[in-house]
């Protein structure tokens, strides 16, 4: 669990799958996650599968991202392909759309990231990114994140390929917490 001024970041759990296929069956919210908007309880379950699976293969980390006054679970933002190798992971995060534009993203991704550098004695943190989701761009620009390139038909989602910007940051570039 993480806690930060006005979140609280911990698992997610089955009895979550209602608030979360609330927000991942929104298209606005999943359009830049190479997903389709989910349909059922079931579709959240399989997610929430994977992110214990992750978790046990020690590959990657899932919070929730709740407000400290509801519980309610709102997003999620975590680490996945971790390589403890190479002491580097890549973030991932989405957020229900009720929430944008709040700060929400911005305090439980700075919240993550220190604890990757802190607790997981990552070195590089990156994040891939559509460009057309500026948005996300900015968010962790915001962060301290630096775009190295863009990598061409990295991902084939949905029935096509995706080019995708690499950002990334590096452990001496940030002040711990």
């Amino acid at each position: 669990m993480i806690e930060t001024e006005r979140l609280i970041l911990r698992e997610v759990t089955t009895a979550d799958a209602a608030d979360m296929l609330s927000y991942l069956s929104d298209k606005n919210v999943v359009k830049h996650m190479g997903l389709v908007p989910f349909q059922t309880v079931e579709d959240v379950l399989d997610e929430i599968s994977w992110y214990q699976s992750i978790y046990n293969e020690g590959t990657g980390i899932r919070w929730g991202i709740t407000l400290k006054d509801s519980g309610k679970v709102i997003g999620s933002c975590g680490f996945l392909n971790m390589l403890s190798k190479h002491n580097r992971a890549e973030v991932g995060y989405e957020l229900s759309k009720d929430h944008w534009g709040k700060g929400i993203a911005s305090e439980a991704l700075e919240a993550v990231v220190n604890y990757g550098f802190h607790h997981f004695q990552l070195e590089r943190i990156q994040a891939l990114i559509e460009p057309a989701n500026v948005s996300s761009q900015k968010l962790v620009e915001r962060q301290g994140f630096v775009r190295e390139g863009l990598l061409r038909h990295y991902e084939y989602t949905n029935g096509k390929f995706d080019d995708l910007y690499m950002y990334s940051i590096l452990k001496e570039e940030i002040n711990l917490i």
